[in-house]
């Protein structure tokens, strides 16, 4: 009976080896697949952070004062300051041209004024002329005295409005002034190229000869 039962509890330990052997091959792969799983999981949580950081948006970083006033200065002008800017520059330049035509018709009214009363001296100076020709052979009475105040008064009242006349008796020969008609000889008290004697006198009219002065010029 002994021997039976050591007979029986030989296989009995020979089972349990077994499946101590077979419980540590068991756990030795479930290690292996662990590790095995491992790196996977963690190649797995990082494309997932990955493709968290990809679907996560960029913050922009926050634009520099330069470029909002960069920006404020290429924005579209108002249209109602264009219309105000264009409708200055019309006012401006239409009040220039007023200006310039103001300017230009006093001018052309003074040159018409002038013109007007050049005409009416060089009509007068012919009577001047004969009035001081009757004056020379004047008898010396009273009548020859009141025609020379007369002529007085005519000489001052043309002074006055800007008539004058040219110097020309023992001056030198300007042709600017003087018109010469004759030609005599030197002397001392006429030197050569000197007006020695006036036949008709010159007048100008504010610094503008209305008539030449006809003389004759020593050479």
């Amino acid at each position: 009976m002994a021997e039976k039962e050591n007979f029986e509890t030989e296989p009995k330990e020979e089972e349990t080896i077994e499946e101590t052997a077979e419980e540590t091959k068991e756990a030795a792969g479930e290690e292996a697949e662990k590790e095995e799983a491992d790196p996977k999981d963690e190649t797995e949580e990082e494309a997932s952070k990955e493709n968290s950081e990809e679907e996560t948006p960029k913050e922009e970083p926050e634009e520099k004062p330069k470029e909002k006033k960069s920006k404020r200065l290429g924005k579209k002008k108002d249209p109602r300051d264009e219309k105000i800017a264009e409708l200055t520059d019309k006012v401006k330049r239409q009040l220039a041209e007023f200006e310039n035509f103001r300017t230009r018709s006093e001018k052309e009214k003074s040159q018409r004024y002038d013109m007007g009363a050049s005409f009416i001296i060089e009509k007068m100076l012919p009577v001047l002329d004969n009035f001081e020709r009757g004056l020379v052979d004047a008898p010396d009475d009273a009548f020859a005295e009141g025609m020379k105040m007369i002529h007085k008064q005519m000489v001052t009242a043309l002074e006055e409005a800007g008539v004058k006349p040219i110097e020309a008796l023992g001056c030198e020969f300007n042709p600017e002034f003087h018109n010469a008609v004759m030609q005599s000889e030197a002397t001392d008290e006429y030197p050569s190229g000197t007006v020695s004697q006036e036949l008709q006198k010159g007048y100008t009219y504010h610094d503008t000869v209305v008539r030449h002065s006809m003389v004759a010029v020593t050479q």
